[in-house]
């Protein structure tokens, strides 16, 4: 399981980052200023940190500098959104700039693709039954692939990477074809019946009345 560190003083919104990190599968830790960070990424090994900037104690451009030697890709979560504090935050190392307030949806995303980016990403899951080997794009049951097209793996792979989470059927085309919604549900919806029935998740993917769906993994 990856380690996650989350560094943020403001606790609702650490939060609502650390239940949908663990939610998705990670091991995450939290602090609330930047001393606290200092000392605690001395003893513990993480496969990533999501910094803020503003913190008591030590602020997150300062903590980068300490980072930076010990190799663990960076996330900068934060409120600041000038250009100035962006490059000097992706200067000072940081893989990415997230500002506040955002969608976990995004976060999950980002986290994802730094993770992938850093070769930290576990390219074999196993969920909902299934193993979801990504390099190679194929889905097993019991040792038998079962064979998906491009954007019904695409679509799987979304939801796998944000479970218990209601995604508006837009937001599902958009991530999933690519391009804008035009209020057409029909495209979505097929496709998510055809995924139910070949991996066999009609308990799993939920419908979410006026919403879209909702991946479940029991």
């Amino acid at each position: 399981m990856l380690r996650v560190l989350i560094v943020e003083d403001e606790k609702p919104i650490s939060d609502l980052i650390n239940m949908s990190l663990v939610s998705a599968g990670y091991e995450c830790t939290c602090v609330h200023d930047g001393l606290q960070a200092a000392d605690i990424i001395d003893k513990k090994q993480f496969d990533l940190i999501l910094l803020d900037i503003m913190l008591p104690g030590v602020d997150g451009f300062e903590l980068m500098d300490y980072i930076r030697p010990k190799e663990i890709p960076v996330i900068i979560v934060t409120a600041r959104t000038s250009v100035n504090d962006r490059v000097k935050g992706l200067r000072l190392g940081a893989e990415d700039y997230l500002i506040k307030p955002f969608e976990v949806i995004e976060l999950l995303a980002r986290v994802e693709t730094v993770l992938r980016r850093t070769r930290k990403l576990d390219k074999i899951v196993q969920v909902g039954g299934l193993t979801i080997d990504k390099s190679s794009r194929t889905v097993t049951r019991d040792g038998k692939e079962i064979l998906l097209t491009k954007k019904e793996f695409e679509l799987m792979l979304l939801f796998v990477r944000n479970p218990d989470i209601a995604l508006y059927r837009e937001t599902i085309y958009e991530r999933v074809w690519e391009s804008d919604y035009m209020g057409d549900s029909r495209t979505v919806d097929l496709h998510v019946q055809r995924l139910r029935k070949k991996v066999g998740w009609e308990n799993n993917i939920k419908a979410v009345y006026k919403v879209g769906y909702r991946f479940e993994n029991s």
